[in-house]
Order: C-alpha cells, then sequence, then structure tokens
C-alpha cells in the first residue's frame, strides 16, 4: 500500500464526508432531537461505505454501468459538492427524517454517508487498490465517530470562521479531485 495512495483517497472522502464542516448540522440536531448516539451513526455509516465498496461495483454491473461511466458521473457529483463547500450553497438536499431515528437518519445516511460518499468510493475504486480504500474509509470513520462525541468541545474550540475557512480549502480541493477523476476516466468511456 503507497502512503501517498493512502493520504490521496483518506483527504478525498473527508473533504467528501465534510464532518468537520458538519458540526453546525450535528449541533442542531442534537439541540432539537437529543443526544445523537456516535458509535450507531459511525457503525451504520461504516457499513454503507464497506458495502459499496466491496459490492458497489456488482451492483453496477447488475444494472449495466461500468465502473468509469460511474466514475465520470461521481466527479460531477464531487464538483457540485465542491462548489457547494466553497459558494456556501447547498444543491444536494437531505430529505425529511421519518425514522424518528437522528443517529441513522441524516446523521449515518446521507451526512456521512450520502450520495456524495459512496460516489466517490466506487470513482476512487476505479484508480486505486481496494486495500487503500478500505484503510482510508476505516480512518475517516475514526474521525467521524471522535468528531459526533466531541462536536460541542470542537465548536467551542474552533468557532464557526475556521470551520468555514477548512470548509471553503477542502472544497477547492475537492473540485482539483474530481477534475483529476474526469480526466483518467473520460477516455475509457469515449
Amino acid at each position: 500500500m503507497a502512503f501517498g495512495d493512502f493520504i490521496t483517497v483518506f483527504l478525498t472522502l473527508f473533504a467528501v464526508i465534510d464532518i468537520l464542516g458538519s458540526i453546525p448540522i450535528i449541533l442542531d440536531l442534537r439541540e432539537k432531537r437529543g443526544e445523537i448516539q456516535s458509535a450507531k451513526a459511525t457503525l451504520f455509516a461504516g457499513i454503507l461505505m464497506l458495502a459499496f465498496l466491496f459490492f458497489g461495483k456488482a451492483f453496477l454491473n447488475m444494472m449495466g454501468i461500468d465502473v468509469e461511466s460511474f466514475a465520470l458521473a461521481g466527479s460531477i457529483v464531487i464538483f457540485i459538492i465542491g462548489l457547494e463547500m466553497i459558494l456556501g450553497i447547498n444543491i444536494f438536499k437531505a430529505g425529511p427524517d421519518n425514522t424518528g431515528n437522528h443517529s441513522i437518519m441524516p446523521i449515518a445516511f446521507p451526512i456521512i454517508a450520502g450520495a456524495g460518499s459512496l460516489t466517490t468510493i466506487l470513482s476512487l475504486k476505479a484508480e486505486f487498490d481496494t486495500l487503500v480504500i478500505f484503510a482510508a474509509i476505516v480512518s475517516n470513520l475514526i474521525i467521524v465517530y471522535a468528531v459526533l462525541k466531541m462536536s460541542k468541545f470542537l465548536q467551542m474550540k474552533m468557532g464557526p470562521s475556521t470551520l468555514e475557512i477548512l470548509r471553503r480549502i477542502f472544497g477547492v480541493i475537492l473540485l482539483a479531485i474530481s477534475i483529476k477523476i474526469f480526466k483518467a476516466n473520460v477516455n475509457f468511456v469515449v
């Protein structure tokens, strides 16, 4: 496993998951609906991401979609997420929580393991080794769990302006990564 590849995949997933940028949403949910079960949310998100890592390609094949086409579509989704982060707009919106369990909906899905992160996993699989992606997912889940546990403390220490700066920096990183994924897969589809 190449360390440079791990860092690239880790940072890509970190930027897409954007757990630091989600702290305001998490705090709002905590205030409105009570305590969030950090372990449950992290575990469910991890199961979704790992299932997509190992079975996502088979699922796509069953639907007649090749990984390269999915990676191209994913690069566009990642590009839009990057634009959202930089411009401070919301193009993708989560649906209402009808389950009564806010640790799963909307924390685990779609905030942590949403369309962006699942698309990113398959997009990355077209370019990186599965073991590297697995290690990056697990590493990100550890950070997700820690942030969910310490979200109030982090908000007090970082402040809104620091969180906004981080969000915009990771937005630019996402734009660059989306263009790289697009360029790597466009020749296969055309």
